[in-house]
């Protein structure tokens, strides 16, 4: 990967990510860091996160959602890297 090149990474994060603004943390962690993301939740209570943008951005995107808003506790991060197709809301 260059540093140019957009990434789109599909990310299900496990723990307790539901009720305790996982969303809205991710939302924010998106736009600080200048990532496109779409989070939803699941009816399994994961949440599901697609996200777009450069490289080392999605990089240090994933690495706030390991971490998580104070009231959550993320126990798994899984990450799949894709090519990108320039809109998170387009899932297939």
């Amino acid at each position: 990967m260059t540093s140019g090149e957009t990434v789109r990474a599909e990310i299900l994060v496990s723990g307790r990510v539901q009720g305790v603004g996982f969303r809205r943390f991710a939302r924010n962690a998106a736009e600080r860091l200048g990532v496109e993301s779409n989070p939803k939740n699941l009816r399994d209570g994961r949440v599901f996160v697609i996200a777009e943008g450069r490289p080392e951005s999605v990089e240090l995107y994933i690495a706030e959602l390991r971490k998580g808003p104070m009231f959550a506790h993320v126990e798994a991060v899984d990450v799949t890297f894709k090519e990108a197709l320039g809109n998170v809301y387009q899932v297939f």
